[in-house]
C-alpha cells in the first residue's frame, strides 16, 4: 500500500502544500448537462487532473472548494468542527422542504435538538425496536417474486420507508398515508437537485412557481404527519416507539417540542432514514449477487440464525460478515457521497488561507476510492473490514459522516440492513445479469437500476 498520511510520521499539512487550481465558471457551464445528470465523473476528472483539493467558480462572486484530502476532511469534520457549519445547501435549500431540525440546523439550535433526539437511538432503546423492525421487514419481503429478475430499488425503498414508519408510529393503518409521504419526499428531492446543480437557473425556478409548488407539496407531507401525531396524542396511549420518545423529550426548562418542531424532526428522520438505507441495501444486494463466493460465505453465517426465535440483539452480534458486506458497500457507494460545510472564520488548511464563508464540498465517494488508502479500491472486498483490519481505516472511512454531526441513526440503519440482508440470503440465492450498477447521485447516492433475481434455496 502506498505511504499515506496515516503511516508517515513526518506528515504535516505544509508537507502536502500544492497550488490550488481554480476551475472556471465557463468550464462548469460547458459541462452543465453532465453535471446535472451525474456530477461524479466531472469531479473525478478534476481530482485526477488538479490534485486532492481544487476550487470551482459557480458564479461571478461564488466559489466552492472541493476536496478528497483525508486530513482536510478530518480537520473540518472533527478537529476544528466548531469553525464549520452546514452550508445553505442544507440549512436553507433543503430545510425549506423538510423543515428545521437536526439535519438542517446549526449552532445552539442544532446542539439542543441533537441532545433531545439522540437518546431515542441509544442501543438500549433500539433493542426494544428490533421486534418491530423485524416484523416490518418480513412483511415487505413478502413482495419478493422468486425467479424473476427485477429492479430491487423500489422494493428496498418501500421496505426502508415502512421500517421507519412502523418504528416511529407502531401503527398498522398508516401505509397509504406513508406511501403518499414517500412520493412527496422523492418529488421534492428531484426539485432540490435541480436547484443545487443549476444555481444559474434559481431565478427561473422562483419566477416559474416551481419552488412554490414543491413547498406546497412539503406542506401536504407535514399535514399527514400532523394527523398521525394528533391521533397518538389524543389516544393517550404509550407504545414505546420513536414517536413516544420524541414526545417525551424535554428542553432544559422542562417543556417539550412544539408540534411544528416535532413534525420537522419526524420528517427529517423519514427523509434521512429511509433513503440512505434503501440505497445501501440495493447496492449491497447487487454486490452480493455479483460475487457467489462472498454470498456463500454469508449464507454459512446467516444459515445458523433463527431470526424468529433468537434474541435479536444477540443475532446482531452473530452477523459479523453481513456487517462487513454492508460496510464495504458503503465504502464503494457512500450514502452521503458529498458533505458540505461553510467556514465561520478565516482558516489555514494545507498551507492555504481560506476566507470566512468559504464553502467546502468534501467528496466521501472519492476518498473511499482513493488509491493511497485502499488496495484494489474499485473491488468489493468485505474482508477488509474484519476485526483485524477495520481500525486501519478510521481516518478515511466516513459512511455516516464524522465528528459531533455523525448520523444519529447509524445503529438503527445498520440493524435494519443486517436483518434484511440476513433474511434474504438465508432464504434466497441472489444473481444478476448486469456487470455494473448504474448510479444516480441525488441528495444521497442512489442506484439508477439494480436488477437482481431471487431464487429459493
Amino acid at each position: 500500500m502506498p505511504e499515506t498520511a496515516k503511516n508517515n510520521p513526518s506528515y504535516t499539512a505544509e508537507t502536502l502544500k500544492t497550488p490550488l487550481v481554480s476551475v472556471s465558471q465557463a468550464e462548469v457551464f460547458k459541462n452543465r448537462k453532465r453535471i446535472l445528470t451525474n456530477p461524479l465523473p466531472f469531479h473525478n476528472e478534476r481530482f485526477e487532473k488538479h490534485g486532492d483539493t481544487f476550487m470551482v467558480h459557480i458564479g461571478p462572486a461564488s466559489k466552492v472548494v472541493f476536496t478528497r484530502n483525508a486530513e482536510t476532511i478530518k480537520y473540518i469534520l472533527q478537529k476544528n468542527h466548531k469553525n464549520y457549519h452546514k452550508s445553505s445547501l442544507q440549512s436553507k435549500d433543503l430545510a425549506k422542504y423538510i423543515g428545521k431540525g437536526i439535519l438542517t440546523s446549526n449552532g445552539e439550535f442544532w446542539r439542543t435538538h441533537r441532545r433531545m433526539v439522540q437518546p431515542a437511538f441509544h442501543k438500549k432503546k433500539l433493542e426494544g425496536l428490533l421486534g418491530i423492525m423485524l416484523s416490518a421487514i418480513q412483511t415487505e419481503l413478502k413482495e419478493v417474486r422468486p425467479d424473476v429478475e427485477r429492479d430491487i430499488f423500489p422494493l428496498m425503498g418501500d421496505l426502508a420507508f415502512q421500517v421507519v414508519a412502523k418504528s416511529l408510529f407502531s401503527a398498522g393503518d398508516i401505509r397509504e398515508r406513508m406511501r403518499k409521504l414517500q412520493r412527496i419526499t422523492m418529488t421534492n428531492q428531484q426539485m432540490l437537485i435541480k436547484e443545487m446543480r443549476q444555481p444559474y437557473l434559481k431565478w427561473w425556478f422562483h419566477l416559474s412557481g416551481a419552488i412554490r409548488k414543491h413547498i406546497n407539496f412539503s406542506k401536504e407531507g407535514q399535514k399527514i404527519l400532523d394527523e398521525v401525531i394528533e391521533e397518538r396524542v389524543t389516544s393517550e396511549m404509550e407504545k414505546d416507539d420513536l414517536l413516544d420518545m420524541l414526545l417525551q423529550a424535554r428542553y432544559v426548562d422542562g417543556t417539550g417540542m412544539s408540534r411544528q418542531q416535532l413534525i420537522d424532526e419526524v420528517l427529517i428522520l423519514f427523509t434521512a432514514g429511509f433513503e440512505t438505507t434503501a440505497n445501501t441495501l440495493s447496492f449491497t444486494l447487487f454486490l452480493i449477487a455479483k460475487h457467489p463466493e462472498i454470498q456463500e460465505k454469508l449464507f454459512q453465517e446467516v444459515g445458523q440464525i433463527d431470526f424468529d426465535k433468537e434474541d435479536l440483539m444477540q443475532a446482531m452480534g452473530k452477523l459479523t460478515f453481513a456487517k462487513q458486506c454492508l460496510e464495504e458497500a458503503m465504502r464503494l457507494y457512500p450514502p452521503a457521497y458529498v458533505i458540505d460545510r461553510v467556514s465561520l472564520a478565516e482558516d489555514t488548511i494545507d498551507g492555504h488561507t481560506f476566507k470566512k464563508n468559504t464553502v467546502w464540498l468534501m467528496s466521501i465517494y472519492e476518498l473511499h476510492r482513493h488509491a493511497d488508502f485502499w488496495e484494489h479500491p474499485s473491488e468489493f472486498r468485505p474482508e477488509r473490514f474484519n476485526a483485524a483490519n477495520k481500525k486501519d481505516y478510521s481516518d478515511y472511512y466516513f459512511p455516516f459522516g464524522a465528528g459531533p454531526r455523525m448520523c444519529v441513526g447509524n445503529n438503527f440503519a445498520m440493524y435494519e440492513m443486517m436483518l434484511t440482508v440476513g433474511l434474504l440470503v438465508k432464504k434466497y440465492r441472489l444473481s444478476t445479469s448486469d456487470s455494473e450498477v448504474q448510479i444516480n447521485p441525488l441528495v444521497s447516492l442512489k442506484p439508477a437500476k439494480v436488477p437482481v433475481k431471487f431464487s429459493l434455496r
